[in-house]
């Protein structure tokens, strides 16, 4: 249960805490004297990581256990929140993967996990805890799209584009829903950025071949994220490069846009 001291600060939720962005958000978040709940699959992972932040920001943090492909996963990870006495201030949707091989080129079972935990999850845990950040007038949520979300889908990671797009539609729908609410809604869409991703879906070889100048540490995606937020910016793409990129995926002729990324993205498509 919460101690008094506890409940005077704010609680940032935070998935896909045990590295790479969401790790980051969840050393932010504890700078800026949030108490943590920490969800992932690795509970060693998280373990380790609230206790390093506990220590070193005199704050609560805790590991929530949880993986997000699991149908009503999001209800058991609010109920673990809520057994503590705690209500979510901030809501970092983070947790995600992706598939390399082609649709058919997996297990269904595969594909389904993926919508669990990037969509159907995602939006479960914003349904949750939006009553209560409405009843008290304050609150944030975070859903992590990707650049990718601008872009037309092409071979291989077949629903990423679709699933971050998604998340970016929903959050502006979220904003205009919430308007005068007290609550800020901000998808952030990262380009190329260091942390496990790579490395859990294949493509790692690849990706450390690419020019260190396009990408971005988890940290600087983390920065412009909650300066966005702080500013009430619905959708935010953190680097400069990433912002040009995007709009030359927005407004170049669509056909020759899928051309080049039809055979730019090859080198990313593992074979099935």
């Amino acid at each position: 249960m919460a101690d008094r001291a506890s409940e005077a600060r704010p609680l940032a939720l935070i998935t896909g805490a045990s590295a790479g962005i969401g790790a980051a958000f969840a050393r932010a978040y504890a700078a800026r004297g949030y108490d943590l709940a920490l969800s992932a699959r690795r509970a060693d992972r998280l373990e380790a990581l609230a206790a390093e932040l506990a220590a070193a920001h005199g704050i609560e943090a805790f590991a929530i256990p949880a993986d997000l492909a699991v149908f009503e996963a999001h209800a058991a990870v609010l109920a673990a929140v809520s057994a503590r006495g705690r209500a979510v201030d901030a809501l970092v949707n983070n947790a995600g993967f992706s598939i390399a091989q082609s649709f058919v080129g997996v297990p269904w079972e595969r594909q389904r996990d993926f919508l669990m935990t990037l969509v159907v999850n995602a939006c479960g845990l914003a349904y949750g805890v939006i009553p209560g950040m409405v009843e008290r007038r304050r609150g944030t949520i975070v859903n992590v799209g990707s650049l990718a979300a601008f872009a037309p889908g092409v071979a291989g990671h077949s629903l990423y584009p679709g699933a971050k797009s998604l998340m970016v539609s929903f959050s502006q729908a979220l904003a205009a829903e919430l308007k005068g609410a007290g609550i800020k809604v901000t998808a952030t869409c990262p380009g190329f950025t260091l942390t496990e991703f790579a490395e859990a879906n294949g493509t790692k070889a690849v990706m450390d071949a690419a020019p260190r100048r396009f990408f971005q540490t988890a940290d600087q995606v983390v920065a412009a994220t909650l300066a966005a937020n702080d500013r009430g910016r619905v959708v935010v793409i953190p680097g400069l490069h990433n912002q040009i990129a995007a709009a030359v995926l927005r407004y170049m002729p669509r056909p020759l846009l899928i051309a080049i990324l039809n055979r730019a993205s090859a080198k990313y498509h593992l074979g099935d």
